[in-house]
């Protein structure tokens, strides 16, 4: 009996510290390999940082497409309070969008809730068009934990 062969390449990450647009800084924390029975996707997670060194906020970068990332993106991020209305989000995005590139991908979703209205601005800032607001499967686990609805933007890299 034959077995099957997995012709996929083995993910690898890029040796990748710190990206930077001359405004902000993501300085790589860690690297989390892919779970494919959780269907998680490899992911890269950074700091914001201004350029006067003090923290701003996290980022992270989820490499592929699945049911998951569709509903909860590829990217995620976080500013603190006293840093948000600097485009921190939005500049830490055009950054991931040069490492998703590197990887091939063509395209990501960033998802935010309707009514996170900063959120909404972050991605427009960024180049997302606003492909559909979408109810949330029963199953989701942003469902069980009392989400609705999605924005699904999308990112043509």
């Amino acid at each position: 009996m034959e077995t099957e062969k997995n012709t996929e390449p083995a993910f690898r990450f890029f040796h990748v510290t710190a990206l930077t647009d001359g405004e902000i800084l993501l300085m790589l924390d860690r690297t989390v390999p892919a779970v494919p029975e959780e269907e998680w996707l490899p992911s890269y997670h950074f700091t914001i940082f201004d350029m006067a060194g003090n923290r701003a906020g996290t980022c992270d970068l989820r490499i592929g497409h699945n049911q998951k990332t569709y509903y909860g993106g590829n990217i995620g991020y976080r500013v603190e309070e006293p840093c948000r209305g600097n485009h921190y989000a939005g500049k830490a995005c055009r950054l991931l969008f040069g490492l998703a590139k590197r990887h091939g991908l063509d395209y990501l979703i960033i998802t935010c809730n309707p009514d996170n209205y900063p959120s909404r601005k972050t991605c427009e800032y960024a180049g997302g068009r606003l492909k559909e607001i979408v109810d949330l499967p029963e199953d989701n686990d942003m469902r069980l934990e009392g989400e609705t609805r999605k924005c699904i933007y999308e990112f043509i890299l």
